[in-house]
């Protein structure tokens, strides 16, 4: 573990970005810093800053304060990479250190205009190019800004959009941490409590950081995650996925992970067949809308060349390995939901996942399965809730000790879960008539 060097800024020293954002394939500067500046910069330290406005959907400005930084991170073989977060700071008066929360959204997508830091901003065209669910899950970012909290959120696929390369996105998630910590405008000092929250894409980034943490930024004071949807295991995923609806999302994750581990990459560069070769092409430049709903109900390992099952193969079962949670006990509280019909990431791997931390007496755990629910409803209604418990871990609420373990009708009808949605939607319609969000 290498500490941080994040460099402080000062608000009129960062410059605005362009009035019509530029998407990463487009603005390499700031994307894709010179290789040996990456080299020489600390984890989590910036590179470079800059103003931006950030807009519902790219089309009605947020009333907040906003920037994105690129720093440097490091890949799954701890090279050094360069990284990009969106910081964002609500307009109101706050206990000092500001909190922190750190969304992971989530990306599920394959190509650089559909990451957070483009598509969260003003006259963004990723929305009608496909990347919808970065824009719709803001919305739990925006609930936590009008808790008067700052927010990062990093663009946790890295430079050449790795989807659901968790080690990865731990660490370029941490290290998006140390970048906000030490971005003065952003007034979150190095001791500021730090919260996680990640649905599906955005759990593999929050869960991989969660297990990372003490290993490699031990020094960044988080008190609990929360993970919903969980993808706690990637082959487990695929299999359930295979011949079904959900298998072009699912494709998309393994060209992404190509893009991660080249073992892995050379291994599907020989055994694909031409219907897997000539869907990687026609997929690499698509975003989560369309990687989704072209061509489902794909034979995913039917595809790929092989004496038995393709999963078995030492470069497919290596990275599987590597992207599996579970390797390491997370060292904060932890919250996690999953539908018990979820239809996109298998429900028993998550239940091994919470068997596999309990096992360690320390671990502190609430694990909710919600049965009124699918994949995408999960979130809706388990989103306040695990919200509400990361208020309660960034208040200095001690967190239940131990392990539980429930089932739910709906997670909806979690106390206090609903009025905490009606005040989050309160103040975002206020947004509309000129009241700055967090500003209560």
């Amino acid at each position: 573990m290498v500490a941080a060097g994040p460099v402080a800024a000062e608000p009129a020293a960062i410059p605005p970005a362009p009035v019509i954002p530029l998407p990463p394939e487009l603005d390499p500067d700031f994307y894709l810093p010179p290789a040996d500046v990456v080299a020489a910069t600390e984890p989590g330290a910036i590179i470079a800053a800059r103003q931006v406005t950030i807009a519902d959907f790219g089309v009605l400005p947020v009333e907040v304060d906003a920037w994105q930084v690129s720093y440097r991170s490091n890949n799954s073989r701890d090279e050094a990479i360069p990284a990009v977060a969106t910081l964002i700071k609500p307009r109101g008066q706050a206990i000092s250190p500001r909190k922190l929360l750190s969304v992971q959204l989530a990306e599920d997508s394959t190509a650089g205009y559909c990451a957070p830091s483009y598509a969260l901003q003003h006259l963004s065209v990723a929305p009608v190019a496909g990347q919808i669910v970065v824009p719709a899950e803001f919305l739990f970012a925006q609930a936590a800004l009008a808790q008067g909290w700052a927010v990062v959120v990093p663009d946790h696929q890295g430079p050449y959009s790795a989807y659901a390369a968790g080690p990865l996105a731990g660490r370029i998630t941490l290290d998006g941490i140390r970048a906000a910590t030490g971005f003065a405008p952003l007034e979150v000092g190095p001791d500021a409590p730090v919260g996680l929250y990640g649905y599906s894409g955005g759990s593999i980034a929050t869960g991989h950081a969660a297990e990372l943490h003490a290993s490699y930024a031990p020094e960044l004071k988080i008190v609990g995650a929360a993970e919903g949807g969980v993808g706690a295991d990637l082959g487990a995923a695929l299999t359930m996925a295979n011949n079904q609806l959900t298998s072009g999302l699912v494709f998309a994750a393994v060209l992404g992970l190509t893009r991660e581990y080249p073992d892995f990459a050379t291994y599907l560069d020989q055994r694909l067949n031409p219907l897997g070769r000539g869907l990687m092409a026609v997929k690499s430049p698509l975003c989560v809308q369309y990687q989704s709903a072209l061509l489902p109900f794909l034979d995913l390992t039917g595809m790929i060349g092989s004496d038995g099952n393709p999963l078995d193969d030492p470069p497919v079962a290596a990275m599987l390995d590597d992207t599996r949670m579970g390797k390491s006990v997370p060292d904060m509280p932890l919250f996690l939901w999953h539908s018990a019909w979820d239809e996109i990431l298998p429900l028993a791997a998550t239940d091994t996942l919470v068997d596999t931390y309990c096992r360690d007496p320390n671990t502190s755990l609430t694990y909710t399965r919600d049965h009124a629910s699918e994949h995408i409803v999960a979130e809706v209604v388990g989103g306040p809730a695990a919200l509400l418990w990361l208020r309660d871990r960034l208040d200095g609420v001690p967190a239940p000790q131990g392990c539980t373990t429930s089932d739910a009708g709906t997670m909806a009808a979690t106390p206090g879960a609903l009025s905490f949605l009606g005040d989050t939607l309160s103040a975002k319609f206020a947004t509309f008539f000129g009241a700055p969000l967090g500003s209560r």
